[in-house]
């Protein structure tokens, strides 16, 4: 009778955000120094190339964002793959060990061509730490929580970009462009591989009990779907490359624009953090809303305020018309982004969730490297104002493809698992 009377013992894990708070706010913490290692360049490798470096041609100026985005893009795709195979903290860790040489080929680099070689780094460190942070938030926060957890997940990201990024030309401005600025960078690195090798635990065990009995797909299958088979998912790939299009312009040019303008360093620096800080912070708020009222008004009324925002940009004659600019770009930005990852996350099962958060990266971040080429060649072949406008109108018009596109997200999954 004892036998027939035994019930199953409880799962010791469970989902949400509450039930795993240690980990998921560890994993924060480890994102926003993912974030920060990123935003020590914002306001230094345009001013690098320029100054130290004398890179007369945009097009050549941009190829440093062109080589990360290259790097970031393939690990965003490995990551995805490799997130189901060795795990996701092995991923992060891999990650964490590509960034430490980083700051230490910036302060070393003799020519051009070693920046882009470092930035190469760079991209495959963000797209493994970053990638995995994301994929353990989703598998602890479970179905209900997604957008609050990519809001917070991308929060930390960005503040920590605009925070680097603000400290970074505070440090060029005071004590000049290299090296001590980048002693910062090599701290975060640091400090990034100690956390997630003594304290970040693995997270498979959370997607295998959310997965319940739905079965896998393979990599080939995923990548179709999130590229160009699944209307829901291809939309939200297409959507973020538009995205982190502007995010590259805004990254390589507006810097050089400002300093045309005749802004100071630490007034570069201060533009260069409103945008990320603004970004970071507002999505608190807006990946909760996202849970409330749906992804697809936060993702087309965000790209929308992003084409305003580059519009005002073409316009500002002053410090603080940029500081305004830079504030909508980056809240245009926040309604967009956490809402894109957390339809990954709706419309992908469990099993293949990781691969899929993968391929919409990939996709994402090729922005990078579309944004920096288009952005370059326009600007020398035209100017920075015509790339401002060209890239402005390409934005209002993903927004319109996302609105067209992101439907709800419980019908396209019933049709997906």
């Amino acid at each position: 009778m004892d036998v027939l009377n035994t019930r199953p013992e409880p799962s010791p894990i469970s989902l949400g955000i509450r039930a795993n708070l240690a980990q998921f706010a560890l994993l924060v913490g480890v994102n926003g120094l993912v974030g920060a290692l990123v935003g020590q360049e914002r306001s230094l490798l345009p001013l690098l190339g320029e100054r130290v470096f004398a890179v007369g041609s945009s097009t050549a100026l941009m190829l440093f964002i062109v080589s990360f985005g290259v790097a970031k893009a393939g690990a965003n795709l490995a990551a995805g793959y490799l997130s189901d195979r060795i795990g996701r903290r092995n991923v992060l860790l891999l990650g964490w060990i590509v960034g430490i040489p980083v700051p230490i080929a910036l302060m070393l680099a003799p020519s051009w061509s070693w920046v882009i070689a470092a930035n190469v780094l760079l991209g495959v460190n963000q797209g493994l730490a970053w990638s995995s942070t994301v994929i353990m938030k989703i598998d602890l926060a479970g179905p209900r929580q997604r957008g609050l957890a990519m809001g917070l997940n991308e929060f930390a990201g960005y503040l920590a970009v605009a925070i680097s990024a603000t400290a970074t030309g505070w440090l060029a401005a005071r004590y000049g462009l290299r090296p001590e600025p980048l002693f910062l960078g090599l701290a975060i690195a640091a400090l990034g591989l100690g956390l997630s090798a003594f304290f970040v635990k693995e997270t498979s065990a959370h997607m295998e009990l959310e997965n319940g009995r739905t079965e896998g797909k393979s990599f080939g299958e995923v990548a179709a779907l999130a590229s160009y088979k699944h209307r829901g998912l291809a939309a939200a790939s297409r959507t973020g490359l538009v995205n982190n299009a502007n995010d590259a312009l805004a990254w390589g040019l507006l810097p050089i624009v400002m300093a045309g303008q005749g802004l100071t360093t630490l007034q570069i620096g201060t533009v260069a953090g409103v945008y990320p800080a603004v970004w970071g912070i507002a999505q608190l708020a807006t990946g909760a809303l996202s849970d409330r009222i749906g992804r697809r008004i936060p993702v087309a009324t965000g790209m929308w305020i992003q084409a305003i925002a580059l519009l005002l940009f073409w316009k500002a004659s002053d410090f603080s018309h940029m500081i305004g600019s830079s504030a909508l770009l980056g809240f245009g930005t926040a309604l967009a982004y956490p809402a894109l990852l957390a339809v990954v996350g709706d419309l992908a099962a469990p099993s293949w969730r990781a691969a899929a958060v993968g391929v919409y990266r990939t996709w994402r971040d090729g922005g990078y490297v579309i944004g920096a080429v288009a952005a370059g060649v326009l600007a020398d072949l035209f100017s920075v104002g015509t790339a401002l406008v060209i890239v402005a109108l390409a934005t209002a018009l993903s927004g319109w493809d996302a609105w067209a596109n992101l439907r709800s997200s419980s019908d396209d999954l019933n049709s997906l698992v």
